[in-house]
């Protein structure tokens, strides 16, 4: 009547000892981390974007067809 107590391995769950859990964790870690970099620097770049044209003086004797006075 009496069954002998299994006693389970408390490394096989923990992370520092399972190379197999802590790998893929840290791989997906990695993933999260690239396409946050890219997401920020995207909305970044996104939120600065050049807002019009300058109105910018161009002396008229270095046009095309230049008007000298």
């Amino acid at each position: 009547m009496d069954q002998p107590i299994e006693i389970k391995d408390p490394k096989l769950k923990d992370f520092a000892n399972s190379w197999v859990d802590s790998s893929a964790f840290l791989f997906y870690l990695q993933v999260f981390c690239v396409i946050a970099l890219i997401i920020g620097g995207s909305f970044c770049l996104w939120g600065n974007r050049y807002k019009g044209k300058p109105n910018v003086n161009v002396p008229s004797n270095t046009l095309y067809t230049p008007e000298y006075k």
